[in-house]
C-alpha cells in the first residue's frame, strides 16, 4: 500500500536542491503536496515589507515553474498557517507535514504550537534545518551560554564540520490524486500598486536558478579579490547573495561548497584571503541568528540595557528622518546609498554602515527608525541581520561599534568612492562635479558649481547638519549616558 501524501510547507526555503524537508517528504514514497502560506498575522510585529514582498512574488513564480518541471505544482494559500495546514490534511488525506525551521521568536512559538497540534492529531510532523550551518541552540561558549562577540563565535564554528549539500534526485514523485485548490499568485497581492519597483527587475532574478548563477559568477570572478573590493561601492565586488540566502533559494551549505570547490586546485581552504573574508560574512549571518535566538527582545530593544535611556534627539514633524529616507541629507555618499536602496531594494554594505551611522549619530535618531525603514525597503530584509546591523551601528548590541566611533561621511566617500563614480550613479545632479569636490559640494568654489550645473539649495540640498557639531552632540549624549547610573 503506497504511503499517504506528505505536505511540504515552504517558507524561507524556496528551492528544490539541498532542501532537507523536501528530501524527507520524497523519501516517504507517497505524493508530495508543496504549499506556501502567506500568513501575515503569523509574522507578529514583523510582516514582510514592500521590497521583500516583491521578491517573494517572483520567487514563488520561479519555484512553481521548477515544481511543474517535475510534474508537481505549488499550492498557494493565505491565512492562519495552522488552520490552512489542517484544511490541507483533510483535503488530501496527508499523513505527514514537513517544513524547515525558522528562528524568529514569534515564528518559533507559532511553529511549536503547530507541531504539537499536528502530532496530537496523529500526523508525522517534522522540522529540519536548511537555513544555517549551525543552529543557534547547538552553539555555546565555554560557560555554556550564548556568544556575544563575533570572533570567538566564528572561531568556534570553524572547528565544526559542514555537511555537503544534498541533491534531489531526477524524476517526478508520485502524483497527487486529489489536488487541493490553490490561489493564483496575483491573489496574494504581493506586488506594489504604485510602480516604485521599476528598477528591481534590472538588478535581480529571484529564484533558485538566479541564485546558482550569481554564486557561480561571484566565485569565479570576484571572490578571490573580495578582501580588497568589498568596501568599494562603485564595483561589483560583493556577492549580492543576501536576498537569495534570506528566501532560501540558496543554502549556506551550497555557498560553503562553492568555496570548497575553489580550494581543490590548491588544497588550501579557504583558497584565498578574499574567500576567507567572504566566509566570515557568512559567519556574521550565522551570528545574527545566534543572537536573535538567544536575545529575542532585540528587534525592538537594545541588547545593552543602558541604551534604553539614551538621549535620542527630537525630530518634530519628522523632517530629518524624511530627508535621510529620501536621500536628501546634503551628504552625497549618504544620499547615494539611500537612493540605491529605494531604486534597487539593496545597498552596498559599506554604505549601509555609513548611512546607519549618519542616522544614529549625526541626526541622533533612534536605530529603530532605521531598522523599520530597511525592513520595508530591502529585498534582503532579514530580522536577525537587520537587528544585528542596526544595533552594531548604534553601539547598543553585541560586538557593536563603540558609540564614540562616528563615521565621517565625507572621508568615507573620499576613501571608498575616490573617483565619485558611485555618487554620480545615484546622485546624478552632482555627476559633473570633479572628484575632488563631489563628496563635499558645499566646499566647492562657486565657479566649479556653476560649471557643473549645481545650485546648492535648489538642485541639491545644503547639509542638514554640520558634521563637527553633530559629532560633538553625539559624543556629549554618550558621555551623559555613561554618567547616568
Amino acid at each position: 500500500m503506497p504511503a499517504s501524501p506528505a505536505i511540504l510547507w515552504f517558507r524561507q526555503d524556496l528551492r528544490l536542491q539541498d532542501n532537507p524537508a523536501l528530501l524527507a517528504a520524497v523519501a516517504r514514497g507517497g505524493a508530495v503536496v508543496p504549499v506556501y502560506i502567506l500568513d501575515e498575522a503569523g509574522e507578529g510585529r514583523w510582516p514582510m515589507g514592500g521590497a521583500s514582498r516583491w521578491w517573494l512574488h517572483h520567487a514563488l513564480s520561479s519555484l512553481d515553474r521548477d515544481l511543474r518541471e517535475r510534474g508537481s505544482r505549488l499550492v498557494l494559500a493565505r491565512g492562519n498557517s495552522g488552520e490552512v495546514l489542517k484544511d490541507l490534511v483533510r483535503a488530501t488525506g496527508a499523513g505527514a507535514v514537513y517544513w524547515n525551521r525558522r528562528y524568529e521568536p514569534t515564528i518559533i512559538a507559532r511553529d511549536k504550537a503547530i507541531k504539537a497540534e499536528l502530532t496530537a492529531a496523529g500526523l508525522d510532523a517534522k522540522s529540519f534545518n536548511s537555513a544555517l550551518l549551525n543552529e543557534p541552540h547547538t552553539i555555546a561558549n565555554k560557560a555554556g551560554g550564548p556568544f556575544q562577540v563575533f570572533t570567538p563565535y566564528w572561531r568556534h564554528c570553524l572547528t565544526l564540520p559542514v555537511a555537503a549539500p544534498e541533491k534531489l534526485g531526477a524524476g517526478a514523485w508520485p502524483a497527487l490524486e486529489k489536488c487541493p485548490r490553490s490561489l493564483e499568485l496575483a491573489e496574494l497581492g504581493l506586488l506594489p500598486r504604485i510602480k516604485w519597483d521599476a528598477g528591481f527587475g534590472e538588478v535581480w532574478t529571484p529564484g533558485e536558478a538566479g541564485a546558482a548563477k550569481r554564486l557561480k559568477l561571484f566565485a569565479a570572478q570576484a571572490m578571490d579579490a573580495y578582501a580588497d573590493t568589498r568596501n568599494l561601492p562603485d564595483r561589483d565586488g560583493t556577492s549580492l547573495l543576501s536576498p537569495w540566502l534570506h528566501f532560501g533559494e540558496l543554502s549556506p551549505r551550497q555557498v560553503w561548497a562553492a568555496v570548497a570547490a575553489r580550494s581543490k586546485a590548491s588544497g588550501v581552504f579557504p583558497p584565498s584571503n578574499g574567500a576567507r573574508f567572504f566566509l566570515s560574512e557568512v559567519g556574521w549571518r550565522e551570528f545574527a541568528h545566534h543572537l536573535l535566538y538567544h536575545f529575542p527582545h532585540t528587534p525592538e530593544q537594545p541588547l545593552r540595557e543602558e541604551f534604553a535611556r539614551f538621549a535620542w534627539a527630537e525630530d518634530r514633524g519628522g523632517a530629518k528622518l524624511a530627508a535621510w529616507q529620501r536621500g536628501r541629507t546634503g551628504y552625497p555618499i549618504v544620499d547615494a546609498g539611500m537612493r540605491q536602496l529605494w531604486n534597487t531594494g539593496w545597498m552596498h554594505n559599506r554604505v549601509r554602515m555609513v548611512v546607519a551611522s549618519f542616522l544614529v549619530k549625526h541626526l541622533r535618531l533612534s536605530w529603530t527608525h532605521g531598522a523599520a525603514w530597511f525592513w520595508d525597503t530591502l529585498v534582503d530584509a532579514d530580522l536577525a541581520s537587520n537587528t544585528l546591523g542596526w544595533q552594531w551601528s548604534a553601539g547598543c548590541g553585541a560586538d557593536a561599534a563603540p558609540y564614540f566611533r562616528v563615521f565621517a561621511p565625507v572621508l568615507q566617500g573620499v576613501k571608498f568612492d575616490t573617483n565619485g563614480d558611485y555618487v554620480r550613479r545615484w546622485v546624478p545632479e552632482l555627476a559633473r562635479l570633479p572628484a575632488e569636490h563631489i563628496h563635499a559640494p558645499w566646499e566647492a568654489p562657486m565657479h566649479v558649481l556653476a560649471a557643473a550645473g549645481v545650485r546648492l539649495g535648489a538642485d541639491y540640498p545644503h547639509p542638514i547638519v554640520d558634521h563637527a557639531s553633530a559629532r560633538a552632540s553625539a559624543l556629549a549624549a554618550f558621555k551623559q549616558l555613561r554618567a547616568t547610573p
